[in-house]
């Protein structure tokens, strides 16, 4: 019973992890418009969401979308979108 419930936690996130692929660019999208409209927030809230979105593009780019999402979803809670 527990070796059903670990294959089907991991072909869960087999299946979760192309739907996290693609919400990547979406979202750095996202902080890059924010970004570009010149947000009111402080310049240690700026540099945080500017490392956040840095660390989130590296994380898709290597393969690790579930990270890249976690450190998009920070920024762009930051940024208040």
């Amino acid at each position: 019973m527990k070796n059903r419930a670990v294959l089907f936690a991991a072909l869960l996130l087999l299946g979760i992890s192309p739907a996290l692929a693609s919400e990547c660019p979406l979202d750095m999208g996202k902080i890059d418009a924010a970004l570009a409209g010149n947000p009111s927030l402080s310049a240690a809230e700026l540099a945080k969401v500017t490392e956040l979105r840095s660390q989130g593009e590296a994380s898709h780019n290597a393969g690790d979308h579930g990270g890249a999402v976690e450190a998009l979803r920070e920024a762009m809670a930051i940024l208040g979108i």
